[in-house]
């Protein structure tokens, strides 16, 4: 991995784990709204996804849809 690369997957991370964080605190308010709480959690997907492929130097479209990203990922996991 390059260093570019690994420098954008410490940097996506943790952002992936601030949308979760965030997530859980709207979760936990008694008024919280499950909308907002909903798309930190699919941001934090997101981003741990993409981490991944950046990783393994797989390119990726820059595309919000969880279903395509996800099945990248698969397919890159899979071939080990």
């Amino acid at each position: 991995m390059d260093k570019s690369a690994a420098k954008l997957s410490r940097a996506g991370l943790p952002k992936a784990h601030g949308d979760l964080h965030t997530a859980r605190q709207i979760g936990s308010l008694p008024d919280g709204h499950l909308d907002a709480g909903i798309f930190h959690c699919q941001q934090a997907a997101e981003k741990s996804l993409k981490g991944f492929l950046i990783v393994h130097g797989s390119p990726f479209e820059k595309v919000h849809d969880l279903g395509n990203i996800l099945e990248q990922a698969s397919e890159l996991y899979a071939k080990g």
